[in-house]
């Protein structure tokens, strides 16, 4: 007879450890390296977005190679120290380069270093969790307090240490904007310490070795089951959205950084910079992971996934039709629904949908779309955008930036409502039948 699995010692916590360190290697650094590439290495639109679309093929090619490993050939724990200790040697350097080529470089071999070990982190919280519905919010949630930490910190880091009092005789505003934007290196240098610690904390985590599959290549196994819905659906959908997230994120700090030009009481909270002011989008989204397991058991995945692009939707008209911080705080904090409605959810609904012996190979292919190609995609037509916005209008044209992408959301809403299959999923079906 079959023994039952047993759950590691401390599994919670050690998976909550994970999921912050993951994250806040990635929130240290990445909403303020727009700002840090156009501002202070005066780079252009167009160059930025190029370099946000050559930093996203590491997720492209990951899963054909990372998942492989992962699911047959070594341990994913060992699969993610290694990469960990890698990147963080990687990015020490970043805040050392000067000029578009070795940043461009840059950009893509961190990639193919830090983009496998999202959706193996998730593969690795899948594979031991007795109750995903339950057990993977919570955890989770953990990545998100750990990006809410360097966010804040980082602003407060740089509002301490890189910001001179306007009072001070020839201060302008400009001139506290450009020693902000200077200062931002040392994210990458907090994010190269984080990862570091990262890398030596992964070998112990509870073993999670590769299994033999119907297939000897893990992913081209997993693309058979992604054929099927609801996951052709949600692949075919994830792209758009992928794209459009990226006009939110690659202009939203720039955005916030102008309303930000007098020191008023968010400053002593969130820090300067925008980046500690996005992170009202990561303190919602606690409130909503929270809430995951209630939503995941009553509602349908098509009600959910509509709550996250309905939010989408409504976050683009916010930053597109005003120009304010009483308005820019709530539309921040719609990132609840936008990440744990559509995002979170949908790396639950693939890991419902296939089979154990490729859900890190499926979790990495969804992970190309989401992080890989959308973001390749979805930089490049921001950064052109922002170009062609700023060209027609002599300046940065907020209405127009950010009302293309809330038009798109609408038009995705519908494929949603026309193409997705409604109903309960199977793990709601089979929890009914077991309870």
């Amino acid at each position: 007879m079959a023994q039952p699995k047993q759950t590691p010692p401390l599994l919670g916590v050690r998976l909550s450890v994970m999921m912050f360190l993951q994250y806040a290697i990635w929130g240290a650094w990445l909403p303020l390296f727009p700002a840090f590439l156009g501002e202070h290495r005066k780079l252009t639109e167009e160059q930025v977005g190029n370099i946000g679309a050559v930093g996203a093929l590491g997720a492209v090619i990951a899963p054909f190679i990372m998942g492989q490993i992962a699911d047959r050939w070594l341990s994913t724990e060992k699969v993610l120290g290694i990469l960990h200790l890698a990147g963080a040697a990687l990015i020490w350097q970043l805040a050392t380069f000067t000029d578009y080529s070795s940043l461009f470089v840059f950009a893509l071999a961190y990639s193919m270093l830090y983009a496998p070990t999202m959706p193996l982190t998730n593969a690795l919280a899948f594979h031991h969790l007795p109750d995903r519905d339950k057990g993977f919010g919570r955890v989770r949630l953990w990545g998100t307090i750990g990006w809410i930490a360097v966010g804040i910190g980082m602003g407060q880091w740089l509002l301490h240490y890189y910001t001179p009092a306007e009072a001070e005789a020839g201060v302008t505003a400009a001139i506290v904007r450009a020693k902000q934007v200077e200062g931002m290196a040392d994210a990458f240098r907090l994010s190269a310490l984080l990862g570091a610690v990262m890398g030596l904390f992964c070998f112990t985590l509870p073993h999670t070795p590769p299994q033999p599959g119907k297939q000897s290549i893990a992913p081209l196994e997993a693309l058979g089951e992604i054929r099927k819905q609801p996951l052709i659906t949600l692949f075919l959908l994830s792209l758009p959205v992928s794209c459009l997230h990226q006009f939110f994120f690659y202009h939203a700090g720039a955005y916030l950084g102008k309303l930000q030009t007098e020191r008023t009481w968010i400053d002593g909270i969130f820090g300067v910079g925008g980046g500690g002011l996005m992170t009202i989008g990561q303190i919602s989204e606690i409130f909503f992971l929270a809430a995951v397991p209630f939503f995941a058991k009553k509602l349908t995945r098509k009600t959910i996934l509509t709550i996250g692009l309905v939010a989408y939707a409504l976050r683009f008209a916010a930053f597109a039709f005003t120009f304010s911080i009483g308005v820019a705080v709530p539309a921040l904090a719609l990132h609840g629904p936008v990440f744990g409605g559509f995002i979170f959810l949908a790396f639950l609904i693939v890991d419902e949908e296939t089979t154990g012996d490729v859900r890190a190979s499926a979790q990495g292919l969804y992970n190309l779309v989401i992080v890989g190609v959308g973001v390749v995609v979805g930089s490049y037509l921001s950064g052109q955008t922002a170009a062609w916005v700023k060209q027609r209008y002599g300046e940065m044209n907020y209405q127009m930036l950010f009302g293309i992408p809330f038009v798109a959301t609408l038009v995705c809403l519908g494929l949603l409502w026309a193409f997705y299959p409604g109903g309960k999923s199977r793990a709601q079906l089979a929890a009914e039948r077991g309870a």
